[in-house]
């Protein structure tokens, strides 16, 4: 299996949010949800509605209990996600609780498939000039690097990720040399 890589540079992730919001605003909530709860793709392209609004159309938080490890998340949307599906659903003709938040535009009650969206990140990141290898799994791994990267304590990192160690919380991260001579850099003793 190809590891993909998270995306490191915050300016990086403006541009491919302009990007994506210029192209289709389901692939941009898509981008600003992903890289902001931390879901596996799966997942993420499960969530209908019903999961992130309630009957009057207010924010609630996500319950849900993750396909692969059968634990339950909740999660908190933040504002990012939540202007990003306000904007999505002003977009909409008309919406049922039971919809997909990123439906396949080949059919009604279809979601979005890991094909698709693997293309629509792929191709965004090669348009905004971003050189790693993204995926799907990398709007979840940005998340991780950028909690760690703004001090967030590992061991908070791997219970929302729902990681059975240090050791795998560490290798997703994906911690290059820039970051440990920015430590040595910063930390004045």
């Amino acid at each position: 299996m190809i590891s993909v890589d998270p995306i490191r540079d915050e300016q990086k992730i403006q541009t491919m949010k302009s990007y994506l919001k210029g192209k289709s605003l389901r692939d941009h909530a898509l981008f600003v949800v992903g890289i902001n709860v931390a879901l596996r793709i799966t997942d993420l392209l499960a969530l209908a509605w019903r999961d992130v609004v309630d009957e009057n159309g207010k924010f609630k938080e996500i319950r849900l209990l993750e396909g692969k490890t059968k634990k339950e998340r909740r999660i908190q949307l933040n504002k990012p996600s939540q202007r990003a599906l306000e904007e999505l659903l002003g977009s909409l003709d008309g919406y049922s609780m039971d919809d997909y938040l990123f439906q396949s535009r080949e059919g009604a009650q279809k979601p979005l498939s890991r094909q698709q969206a693997l293309n629509i990140l792929k191709n965004a990141a090669i348009a905004v000039g971003i050189k790693d290898n993204v995926g799907t799994h990398s709007l979840r791994k940005t998340w991780g690097y950028h909690a760690w990267k703004k001090g967030f304590n590992p061991a908070i990192i791997m219970e929302t990720l729902n990681h059975s160690n240090l050791t795998v919380t560490k290798r997703y991260l994906g911690i290059q040399q820039d970051d440990i001579n920015d430590l040595y850099g910063s930390l004045k003793l």
